[in-house]
């Protein structure tokens, strides 16, 4: 039995935060009923084509959920709609800005009916203040935040290579969920939970904001080298294998020195004696540091590394990782099956003692017929609007 076995989600979600949140509970054991527009969907469906003619980020997103196609701006997909929601013990959202509350389910109205109701509303800037209104997307709340700005090299910015924003919110979603779940498992009462990505992705740069409020200015761009560490970073071998290392503390970069580059002369360099110098001459050590490496192979660099204790890892193309022995050695991947054919999927990171679910990604609008039946839907007129949503008359 996985821990949310008997609790329902529906969830009227696109893009990746809200299905990155649905996604998580429904690993968890949750039943998701996922809201889609007929013939459309989530537009998330028509990102890209790279999955057996399917989109990468759907696959990602929605697997072990029920996909329901439901015309919510008629009169009887509005009446399903609220039948679904009455049913549901969590009710997700993250449409435009005030779509739900036009909707009839904002949280106000919907705990106003059922105060055990839990009812996430996930924003761009937030339901209210100055941009309560404003369009966002992942990339805009990166720039917003400040994080493009940390991001590349001294001469160009660059975004995040992942939805950041879209995660951070999803995730802050998922934990406001379970909180509440077990507050209402013991008080009865529900919830009405808030996510902003612009405020889940603020939480994120939490240390670079202290950092600048602290020095009066904010740490420098300097690729895949860490901004307030040295050593931190990339670094070629001579057989022109790249290996990354990370000093943390004094004892290592003092190992560092004598054991991996063997110059105990730099550890006793007034310019490198502590984190600080060594950030403030970061050019000059870098300098020490490439000059050595050039001198050894990848293994032979990997093999004083670990002597010392420092750590370390390779820099890996997303193929390479693919293929990572850690994944492989710790059973890590497992099959998921879609409507294009089976494909390899991860299993999410909490481990909780059992299986978690691995259940198939729906087509478009798969669950439709299931979930009206179950809701005392007049078969044959189902029949008849499943046939062809052109002559669903408002049904769905």
């Amino acid at each position: 039995m996985l821990p949310l076995d008997g609790v329902t989600v529906l969830s009227l979600e696109h893009a990746v935060a809200g299905p990155y949140a649905t996604r998580q509970l429904a690993d968890l054991g949750a039943r998701v009923i996922k809201i889609e527009r007929p013939g459309v969907g989530d537009f998330a469906r028509r990102y890209d084509e790279s999955v057996n003619g399917l989109s990468s980020y759907f696959v990602w997103l929605n697997r072990s959920k029920e996909s329901v196609t439901v015309d919510v701006k008629s009169q009887h997909g509005r009446e399903v709609l609220h039948e679904l929601a009455e049913r549901a013990d969590v009710i997700l959202q993250n449409l435009g800005p005030g779509a739900a509350a036009r909707l009839g389910l904002s949280a106000d109205a919907v705990r106003a009916r059922d105060p055990s109701k839990i009812v996430v509303n996930i924003t761009g800037w937030g339901s209210d203040g100055p941009w309560a209104d404003r369009k966002a997307y992942d990339l805009l709340v990166q720039a917003e935040t400040g994080l493009v700005s940390l991001t590349g090299t001294p001469t160009d910015v660059a975004k995040v290579g992942v939805s950041i924003a879209d995660i951070a919110a999803g995730m802050y979603a998922f934990s406001g969920v379970l909180a509440a779940l077990f507050r209402r498992s013991t008080t009865g009462d529900g919830a009405s939970i808030e996510v902003s990505l612009f405020e889940a992705l603020a939480e994120w740069v939490g240390q670079p904001s202290h950092f600048a409020s602290g020095a009066g200015y904010q740490p420098g761009r300097f690729g895949a080298q860490h901004a307030t560490i040295a050593p931190y970073g990339p670094f070629q071998a001579r057989d022109g294998r790249t290996i990354l290392l990370a000093i943390q503390n004094e004892p290592e970069w003092g190992r560092f020195c004598h054991l991996v580059l063997e110059r105990p002369d730099v550890a006793e360099d007034s310019r490198f004696e502590s984190n600080t110098r060594r950030v403030a001459h970061r050019a000059e050590l870098n300098q020490i540091v490439a000059e050595q490496f050039l001198n050894l192979s990848g293994s032979q660099l990997e093999a004083r590394l670990a002597e010392a204790r420092i750590a370390f890892a390779g820099v890996k193309t997303i193929a390479e990782f693919l293929d990572h022995p850690v994944l492989s050695g710790r059973d890590r991947w497992r099959e998921v099956v879609t409507e294009a054919g089976a494909i390899r999927a991860l299993l999410p990171p909490i481990s909780l003692g059992a299986e978690p679910r691995m259940d198939p990604v729906p087509a478009l609008g798969q669950h439709t017929t299931q979930i009206l039946r179950e809701l005392g839907r007049d078969p044959r007129t189902l029949e008849k609007c499943v046939a062809g949503l052109t002559d669903c008359g408002g049904m769905l």
